[in-house]
């Protein structure tokens, strides 16, 4: 089925999660199969179109304007072996969609902390998830990949093109199926204590020491949240500048672990306790309305007291434009190559800072001035995390842009494919 400008079904299938900058093609083709992902490239080659695939559409960086959009969400079916561990993940898949079919095996995934995430864009990207510090980047753990080239050609990922979609992201093909490992982690220890931080000011700091101390089994973050007072926020957190301090913990002595945070003092809010993996979204307890956003990120070393005293004061309910502040520990398994070597740099980062800004306005000088404290702390950036406009040097070392830079040119000469972040 091929939809056109004039379709009933045209709206609803171009708008994804992020509606900053939506997709305006001339046709779209809501595919079911890697057959019908074929017919679309073919179709895009014929016509002379450019490509742009989306899922649930959380990375899209810049809309489409013309040519040929694939819109995979109906392609989502989830195939698991219990015996070899492995999801087989077709590639309009969500993490929910992955979380659903592998818990009923005590299995689970290296899934993202938002469960309506498109979980291939996500691998495609590195995949930073619940359970990094234990286990490492999503991209670590994928098995096979099955793409179609910019000739038409359905395959499999091997050699130089297996090392290249596995964290250089979209720029290759377009990515009918992956096959990943997954982990026998029925139920984990998480959630998250949501302190006033007026009233406990000293969370940043006490968090960032403990992080010194964790084991690889826990992999946690701090965000920092100015909430609106109004009737869709929970009382307990309404109009109030929220730390919310997120937890994923593998270790049996969870509580004895977390007892430095819980000193910091009474939360308005606490959801830690064990769940079942299917329900790990609740961890971060993210927005799922589609919404306008711009974000910024980078890998720092380490987090200097000082810099990090800087957040709250140029981020905070202050500030010109509503910015969340999202600080994620790193290390651990983060830092070992995978035993198949593939495109994710920069794995001796510490910690990761995101600056997520909801609506339409513009907020890039409020992001560039909350980042200036931690310039020469920053050794790069994650590409997931990332809006429009970033310069992909910084996402992978030197050594690495070159290559992906070549094979991108290998395997789309025409640059027919427009992925979220373009190498």
């Amino acid at each position: 089925m091929m939809l056109t400008t004039t379709s009933t079904e045209y709206d609803e299938k171009r708008l994804g999660f992020q509606r900053r900058d939506p997709h305006r093609p001339e046709v779209i083709f809501p595919v079911t199969n890697a057959t019908e992902v074929e017919e679309a490239v073919r179709y895009a080659i014929d016509h002379n179109s450019k490509i742009a695939v989306q899922a649930a559409g959380h990375g899209l960086t810049e809309g489409i304007d013309g040519g040929v959009l694939i819109a995979t969400a109906g392609f989502n079916s989830v195939t698991v072996d219990p015996d070899k561990k492995t999801a087989w993940i077709e590639a309009g898949a969500t993490w929910r969609d992955v979380l659903e079919a592998t818990a009923p095996y005590g299995l689970a995934p290296l899934s993202g902390s938002f469960p309506g995430v498109g979980a291939i864009s996500y691998t495609l990207g590195g995949g930073l998830g619940l359970m990094a510090r234990r286990f490492g980047y999503a991209a670590d753990h994928v098995r096979r990949i099955e793409l179609v080239t910019m000739d038409g050609v359905r395959r499999d990922a091997d050699g130089d093109l297996f090392w290249a979609t596995r964290g250089g992201g979209g720029n290759f093909g377009v990515v009918t199926g992956i096959e990943i490992e997954l982990f026998d982690v029925p139920t984990l220890y998480g959630g998250s204590l949501y302190f006033d931080f007026a009233e406990h000011p000293d969370v940043l700091e006490v968090w960032r020491q403990w992080t010194k101390t964790v084991p690889d089994e826990v992999t946690s973050a701090v965000a920092l949240v100015p909430l609106p007072d109004i009737p869709q926020i929970p009382t307990e957190l309404r109009g109030k500048y929220i730390a919310q301090v997120q937890l994923a913990i593998l270790a049996d002595n969870a509580e004895e672990l977390i007892r430095p945070l819980r000193a910091i003092g009474e939360p308005v809010m606490d959801t830690v306790g064990e769940l079942p993996y299917v329900e790990s979204g609740k961890i971060f307890a993210e927005p799922d309305r589609p919404d306008s956003f711009s974000s910024r990120n980078v890998l720092v070393s380490d987090l200097d007291p000082t810099a990090l005293a800087t957040v709250p004061k140029l981020a905070g309910p202050e500030a010109s434009t509503m910015c969340v502040v999202a600080i994620r520990h790193l290390g651990g398994a983060l830092t070992r190559e995978p035993a198949a070597a593939n495109a994710v740099s920069h794995r001796d980062a510490a910690y990761s800072l995101t600056l997520i800004s909801p609506g339409a306005d513009d907020a890039s000088e409020l992001h560039s001035a909350v980042l200036e404290p931690w310039r020469d702390l920053t050794v790069g950036r994650l590409l997931n995390f990332n809006g429009a406009g970033i310069d992909l040097r910084d996402v992978y070392d030197a050594e690495t842009f070159s290559r992906l830079t070549e094979l991108r040119h290998h395997y789309d000469p025409d640059r027919r494919l427009q992925a979220n972040h373009q190498l």
